[in-house]
């Protein structure tokens, strides 16, 4: 089929009738192609690991001790914030997407790909933040994948959190190398 030949646009009255049907389902249409259980499911455990995460960089700002434990423990403060910020990200679009999040203590390291896991020394914080976040690379990576084309806006989101947790494990690379 020639490019001019392909249809460019539903027209108009065919998308304001598809608009007017199932509005309760807000963003997700009739033209959403995703498996909305299966990207839910996906994003529950995502926004898990996220929480796990931030708890752990939490507890790992407040016990970071000796002689890098300033910038290191600013390093942690930053990832933990970020963190949030995901989590809250991945919340709203399960929202969006009609389900629920949940943020139940009970059974978030269930949930949570990446584990809680303290760490004594600073050097063992460092390690198990680095683990925590390849984890979740590779996690991000394979829903991207998983979700393909059928639903750009998760995919997207995704791929911008996967972007700043690659950021992330470089930063605590970097911070392992100095500190040993």
């Amino acid at each position: 089929m020639a490019p001019q030949d392909k249809p460019f646009l539903t027209d108009i009255k065919t998308l304001r009738e598809r608009a007017r049907q199932h509005i309760e389902r807000g963003a997700v249409t009739s033209g959403y192609t995703g498996d909305r259980e299966t990207i839910l499911r996906l994003l529950g455990e995502a926004l898990a690991t996220e929480l796990v995460c931030v708890l752990r960089y939490k507890r790992h700002f407040y016990m970071a001790s000796g002689l890098h434990a300033d910038s290191v423990a600013a390093e942690f403060a930053q990832h933990a914030t970020e963190e949030q910020t995901h989590a809250d990200q991945l919340a709203a679009r399960i929202v969006q997407l009609g389900g629920k999040p949940d943020f139940n203590p009970d059974s978030l390291t269930k949930r949570s790909h990446a584990e809680y896991v303290e760490g004594e020394t600073l050097r063992d914080m460092l390690k198990e933040d680095l683990i925590a976040e390849r984890i979740a690379i590779d996690s991000y990576r394979e829903m991207i994948a998983y979700i393909g084309k059928d639903d750009s806006t998760t995919r997207r989101m995704l791929e911008g959190i996967l972007a700043m947790e690659e950021e992330h494990a470089d930063d605590l690379q970097s911070l392992l190398e100095t500190n040993t």
